[in-house]
């Protein structure tokens, strides 16, 4: 039984969600493959630290670009399950279903295909997220 001389508490404020920063850039997902194979892997360092950089920048979510390279330098295959958690988290947050997450990295047991697979569905959530927020590329 309420006391109507006593309002009911009033509720704390919701944590804020969603962007706080600029939007990352869409990338070719074939150009992206491109020049991963035409650098032998040097531009797959170049593209996790601009996207580790992009998602802690607009969301505040993640590593950020300098430890995600580190980790993508001393121990790669992490790599493959933190990154997708990140992205899902970020999307996630901006309350839409994300299509990939921690276990999307399981992709990388498949030689080779496995590794475009991953790929193509993390930078695909990705652009799709960019894009739906504005940003071109």
């Amino acid at each position: 039984m309420s006391n109507p001389a006593y309002p009911p508490a009033a509720a704390p404020p919701a944590a804020p969600q969603g962007p706080v920063g600029p939007l990352g850039k869409p990338r070719g997902i074939g150009v992206s493959i491109l020049l991963a194979i035409v650098t032998l892997g040097i531009y797959t360092w170049v593209w996790t630290f601009k996207t580790y950089s992009e998602i802690k920048n607009h969301s505040g979510i993640g590593v950020g670009g300098g430890v995600g390279l580190l980790i993508q330098i001393i121990i790669s295959p992490v790599t493959y399950f933190l990154l997708p958690s990140t992205v899902g988290q970020m999307v996630s947050a901006s309350g839409q279903p994300s299509r990939v997450k921690g276990t999307t990295g399981f992709w990388i047991l498949l030689p080779l295909i496995g590794s475009i697979v991953w790929f193509v569905k993390v930078q695909g959530q990705l652009n799709d997220y960019w894009r739906a927020r504005g940003a071109t590329g």
